[in-house]
Parts: structure tokens; sequence; C-alpha cells
């Protein structure tokens, strides 16, 4: 089985914003911003999603990547 791997570092690169800023325009605290951009979640809300996206002016699947051939930590074995 695959893995979702999250790529909100890269847009956030991509639009120069730092974490801080981030956290401040979504409402979201900096340490879970920073649990997402590392991608040591496993779950998101959709309110956050969205939130994400409105400041960032992505798309979800700008974020969200699924790969396929990648080990979840949850099936390993």
């Amino acid at each position: 089985m695959g893995k979702i791997i999250l790529r909100l570092d890269r847009m956030m690169a991509d639009r120069k914003m730092s974490l801080n800023e981030l956290s401040e325009k979504v409402g979201v605290s900096n340490v879970n911003l920073s649990k997402m951009k590392t991608g040591k979640i496993s779950a998101i809300r959709f309110s956050t999603l969205e939130a994400i996206c409105d400041v960032l002016n992505c798309q979800p699947g700008d974020i969200l990547e699924y790969d396929p051939n990648a080990v979840s930590e949850n099936n390993e074995e």
C-alpha cells in the first residue's frame, strides 16, 4: 500500500511564505503546521486544508500527493 506525501513545504517556498506567516493567516498553530510540513500527521480537517489552499492560492492536489510505491509507517512490518 502506498503513502500520502505532504508537499506543504514546497508550496510555502513557492509562495515565499514563512511558517509563522502561514500560521497567522490560516489560524492554525505553528506546531501543527510544522507537523504538517514534515509529514508527521495522520489526518487533516477539510476546513484546515481549505484555509491553507485559500491562503496559498492552490489546490489540495498541490499539497497532497499519493505515492503508490512508498511504504506507509502504518504498513511497516
